[in-house]
């Protein structure tokens, strides 16, 4: 009962004070600014948009009769940031375990769902909105097969409002491939620790077969009743990935584990995402031959090797982009960093400094985004027929010295209220008071 009160007390205390926005209700127009398409260069010109969907984009468009009008002045539209993978609103506070629920005990977990599990009212929603990332791929973090990952929106009263696509894909932490000698691996041999990879990996062969012999079966015509009483929910989630119908995002950073990755999803015909791919610049061939997509993540981590770069993780994207690799950039899957979501452009931006050009850097945190992760029908740029989730700038959102000024989500005019700006305009009265700050 106390870890009951105490979790509602956290929930109330941690909850953002944004109200969801209700539906589009008439036709929008914005004219007299840049519309960044990303999918057919920029149109210095209008975008129409009602019913949450984008009706023209052109140089010269005439309003409907009942349509609200706003003139940009110059400003700038884009399309939403997208976080191909991330944490956000399964993670509060990393100290605090009741805020936190992006883990299940076991290292077999298909059946977990992230969607059920979002936090539509969580802090680090807001602040990730005011950096465009208005589209999340909200992943499961724990075991060898964590879960079901889920596409979200950064606005909605419940987590069946926010969720845009269910499932995205699977989740798989490739098992280690080397013999590490430092921290607590100091202690484990090495005839122990390459057991254990051993058993890791046969362990996932094992999955692939047991999750095909479960569908055989369960297809089988003597298994066609209504008796539930036989259905495993665990193998019955793996189904429709051993069939290929829809990806399997391989957690994996090390070439040899990008390797083995690759070679065991050819062995057992599936189709696989890398995400992390902290060595996927050593692995460009295999990658592009077999057509396997890349969620770079971290572009500002460190160099993995003492005889790498210090810019080796910076211009990954770049020799990713060089050797024709599918690739898209996020800034952090882990749970535990859901904070980091609101950096995604500021990890472009590094990219595109180190090598990528500024286009394929923008492409990489929208459209490419969008396509890998299975939305690129709906999002990643501002096409007629696709959702009207955008934003409006005053600059480039590459630039750390932009502000996103508006947002929308399906054609819903978002709050951009946050935390941040809340103590901004605090602490500007606290220093007006005495006298530091001047009245504008």
């Amino acid at each position: 009962m106390k870890r009951l009160i105490l979790l509602i007390f956290t929930s109330l205390l941690l909850s953002n004070e944004q109200i969801p926005a209700p539906p589009q209700s008439q036709p929008i127009l914005l004219k007299n600014g840049f519309i960044h398409t990303v999918s057919d260069g920029t149109i210095e010109g209008s975008i129409l948009f009602d019913k949450g969907k984008i009706i023209a984009v052109g140089e010269y468009l005439a309003p409907p009769d009942d349509a609200k009008v706003i003139d940009l002045n110059g400003k700038h539209v884009y399309p939403s940031f997208i976080s191909a993978v991330s944490g956000i609103g399964l993670v509060e506070i990393n100290a605090v375990p009741v805020t936190n629920d992006h883990s299940e005990r076991g290292d077999f977990n298909p059946n977990v769902r992230a969607n059920v599990a979002y936090n539509p009212d969580s802090e680090i929603i807001p602040t990730t909105r005011s950096n465009g990332v208005l589209i999340a791929n909200v992943i499961p973090g724990s075991g060898l097969v964590s879960g079901q990952s889920s596409i979200m929106m950064m606005d909605g009263w419940t987590w069946e409002d926010a969720t845009l696509n269910h499932p995205s894909g699977l989740h798989i932490n490739w098992p280690q491939m080397g013999i590490r000698t430092s921290g607590w691996y100091s202690n484990v041999p090495e005839s122990r620790q390459k057991e254990r990879m051993k058993k890791a990996l046969e362990k996932l062969d094992e999955i692939v077969l047991k999750s095909r012999a479960y569908s055989k079966l369960r297809n089988a015509k003597s298994q066609k009743s209504t008796d539930y009483h036989n259905v495993d929910l665990r193998w019955e989630s793996m189904e429709p990935y051993v069939k290929g119908n829809f990806p399997i995002y391989i957690h994996a950073n090390e070439v040899r584990q990008i390797e083995a990755a690759v070679n065991w999803s050819l062995r057992h015909q599936l189709k696989i995402i890398i995400v992390g791919g902290k060595d996927a610049w050593r692995t460009t061939n295999l990658l592009r031959i077999n057509k396997i997509p890349v969620i770079y993540e971290s572009v500002t981590s460190l160099p993995s090797r003492r005889f790498e770069d210090y810019d080796q993780a910076y211009k990954g994207p770049k020799l990713l982009h060089d050797a024709g690799v599918t690739f898209c950039i996020a800034s952090s899957g882990s749970a535990g960093g859901a904070y980091r979501v609101r950096n995604l452009p500021n990890h472009a931006a590094m990219a595109a400094a180190y090598g990528l050009p500024p286009d394929e850097a923008l492409k990489s945190i929208t459209l490419s985004a969008a396509q890998i992760i299975g939305i690129g029908d709906v999002a990643g740029s501002l096409e007629k027929g696709k959702d009207a989730t955008l934003f409006i700038s005053d600059g480039d959102p590459l630039e750390i010295r932009t502000n996103i000024l508006e947002a929308y989500i399906q054609g819903r005019k978002i709050d951009m209220g946050d935390k941040h700006k809340s103590l901004y305009s605090k602490y500007q009265q606290k220093y007006r008071q005495l006298g530091i700050l001047k009245e504008d």
